[in-house]
């Protein structure tokens, strides 16, 4: 007896009968009349060697005119270098907390977040009522020291002379303890100025620099010790590098160093190495100073350290300026081939850079390199590329 199919069991037979069409043709791709990409791949890869072994001529003239020099490399004794994760921080000793001395009420805002302070400006005005009884008091021992002396030691007796001196100078170190500013006392105590005991005063900067942080409001009372501004000079600022106990032992304060933040490197220097372990990762900090003076460098940044060593180590170096980027961005130098005037450029791996020398591998020792005037070699080179591709 013949079952009747159902339209099910027809889906499921079409569907089987695609399945198997598919597996053929991915095993057998050949049937296929679109190329393969192995195929693809392959002619990409003829493609990059034939611009890989791209070479340039240059004649007598142009070597002569440029200053072309040509040095085999040869392995010679280089600094050893350490490489460890850092972070931007202030430079503590170029930054100041401006905090009152005494209970006060925020009247005034002299500068704001972000603004360059110059050293003695006023920052903040404040008003305050201890300030106000000190001021009272410097005002009457100013007057009393004023008359003593006026009238000579010949007329007082000594003891009233002294304290009467004593006394005055008492009350001047109290208002300078309670945050007055010596000009601010010099203006209180001038007679030609009716500058009242109102126990008003300022917080002055005390270095040139950046506002970093203004935590305050107009009116509101303050304790002594509150932080009301941070200011900062970031001309010279901090790198923290976190290392092994055993590696910091081959670093000295005052050796070079270089801080790479995305692709700009700036210079620095090993300012201090710290002598207690991190609790948590066992590991030494290492102080770096480095410039900032185009201010690109900010607190929190993470960045990467190469430390010179005190170690010598045996590897190939060339002068900063022979290794250039290629048009992929790879480093490169220009290598000399068997007829003179003739170069190529060659893909190296820059290990590192220190005084002036670049510290490379990926090339043989004795390889004739351009150490001087590859950027015009590399010039040459791309313009003879770009016309060959023209024809």
């Amino acid at each position: 007896m013949i079952m009747p199919i159902k339209p099910l069991h027809v889906a499921l037979l079409i569907s089987m009968a695609t399945m198997t069409y598919a597996f053929t043709v991915e095993s057998n791709p050949t049937n296929t009349s679109s190329a393969s990409p192995a195929h693809e791949e392959q002619g990409h890869d003829k493609g990059g060697e034939h611009e890989e072994s791209a070479t340039v001529q240059l004649t007598p003239e142009q070597l002569k005119t440029a200053g072309i020099e040509v040095t085999r490399l040869a392995l010679g004794n280089v600094a050893g270098i350490l490489t460890a994760p850092g972070e931007i921080m202030l430079n503590d000793y170029r930054t100041v907390k401006i905090t009152p001395r005494i209970a006060a009420q925020i009247i005034e805002r002299h500068a704001r977040l972000g603004d360059i302070v110059e050293q003695g400006q006023p920052l903040v005005t404040l008003s305050s009522v201890e300030m106000a009884q000190a001021e009272g008091e410097l005002l009457v021992a100013d007057r009393e020291w004023r008359r003593v002396k006026s009238l000579g030691r010949k007329v007082v007796s000594e003891k009233r002379y002294t304290e009467a001196r004593v006394s005055r100078d008492q009350a001047s170190a109290k208002v300078r303890a309670y945050g007055m500013s010596h000009d601010e006392i010099t203006n209180l105590l001038d007679t030609k100025n009716k500058i009242a005991a109102d126990g008003t005063f300022s917080l002055i900067a005390t270095l040139k620099g950046r506002v970093l942080v203004d935590d305050f409001v107009i009116g509101e009372r303050v304790e002594p010790g509150r932080e009301l501004m941070v200011i900062a000079d970031e001309s010279v600022m901090w790198v923290e590098a976190r290392v092994r106990p055993a590696d910091a032992a081959r670093i000295s304060s005052g050796n070079p160093a270089t801080i790479q933040v995305g692709n700009r490197i700036f210079q620095a220097k090993v300012s201090q190495i710290h002598h207690t372990l991190d609790e948590t990762t066992r590991t030494l900090a290492v102080r770096l100073d480095v410039e900032n003076d185009d201010d690109q460098l900010h607190p929190g940044m993470f960045v990467n350290v190469r430390i010179q060593t005190n170690t010598v180590i045996r590897a190939l170096s060339v002068p900063e300026s022979a290794v250039l980027r290629s048009p992929d961005g790879d480093w490169q130098v220009l290598v000399q081939q068997d007829e003179p005037g003739e170069f190529k450029a060659v893909e190296i791996e820059l290990k590192y850079v220190s005084d002036g020398k670049a510290i490379i591998s990926g090339i043989e020792p004795g390889t004739p390199v351009v150490t001087q005037g590859a950027f015009f070699v590399q010039s040459e080179l791309a313009k003879s590329g770009f016309e060959i591709h023209n024809h």
